[in-house]
């Protein structure tokens, strides 16, 4: 579990209905262009959004491409609730080669409930689990310690690590070389976490410049200026809740044919789209 992984989005046609020939377009740009894997059904594909049936169309385009190109599909999985979260990991698991379970969220149980949570879950499937930490979400924070325990864990591959910054805790897990993938969720941090020791990360804005954060990832001569270049697209991205200003620009690239997001979601301002758009046509 390694390398740049590409969280991608759920494009909808005009009439509302998840667009799989957009979405098998996507999926196929971003992998011959250089990333290591897709990621389907996670926040950036508006997952909770879609019904049961279009998730699962959603798993049957991607598995069906990720085993064309053959690189390794994680698929998004987990709620807030132990026992659903076993059956969301028992529904996705024949189209995943690893689930990405996040941290459940709200509640905020104890540090050590969230490693029985994890263990629970892996116990229940045949696939390893990436557990993904994102406390500026979840409001769930996790001591180093602890997520040190739960990359230990036998069904646990890796982690999607989002700490919004790189914290004492980041700095103390990645320096105790856990020995598994510690893949960063913040597209603006995968560079110093690279540096750092990451494995790899998880980027929405890798469906919209995969080339370039594939040879972020090398960590060659010019990796550092191909992160000062993303940087600016990054922020213009993620400067209205994703992955409303990311759809835009893939329609306006023809990715995607509708850039339409669900509810609470709602289109960009123009303005919003017109920096991310100069941003990426700068790389």
């Amino acid at each position: 579990m390694h390398g740049i992984h590409a969280s991608l989005v759920t494009p909808f046609t005009r009439s509302g209905e998840v667009d799989a020939k957009s979405l098998e377009r996507l999926a196929v740009h971003c992998l011959q262009n250089g990333v290591d894997g897709l990621v389907a059904l996670g926040t950036t594909g508006e997952a909770a959004m879609l019904t049961p049936d279009e998730q699962r169309t959603a798993l049957e385009v991607c598995r069906a491409v990720s085993d064309e190109h053959g690189t390794p599909l994680i698929v998004g999985a987990g709620t807030m609730g132990t026992a659903d979260s076993i059956r969301q990991a028992r529904e996705r698991a024949a189209f995943a080669d690893a689930l990405l379970v996040v941290v459940p969220y709200y509640l905020r149980p104890s540090d050590e409930a969230v490693v029985e949570h994890f263990a629970a879950i892996g116990a229940a499937v045949d696939v390893p689990l990436v557990p993904y930490n994102i406390p500026y979400r979840t409001g769930k924070h996790l001591s180093a310690d602890t997520l040190l325990k739960i990359l230990a864990l036998d069904c646990v591959v890796g982690m999607k690590h989002c700490a919004g910054g790189i914290d004492a805790d980041t700095l103390t897990m990645l320096a105790s070389n856990p020995g598994k993938a510690v893949l960063c969720g913040d597209d603006a941090y995968i560079y110093p976490m690279l540096r750092l020791g990451a494995a790899g990360g998880i980027a929405a804005c890798a469906c919209l410049a995969p080339s370039a954060y594939a040879t972020m990832h090398t960590l060659g001569g010019d990796a550092l200026a191909t992160h000062n270049r993303l940087l600016p697209m990054v922020e213009a991205l993620f400067s209205e809740p994703a992955p409303a200003v990311l759809k835009a620009c893939l329609a306006e690239i023809g990715l995607i044919d509708d850039p339409a997001v669900r509810a609470p979601l709602r289109a960009p301002r123009p303005e919003s789209v017109a920096a991310a758009m100069r941003a990426f046509q700068a790389l």
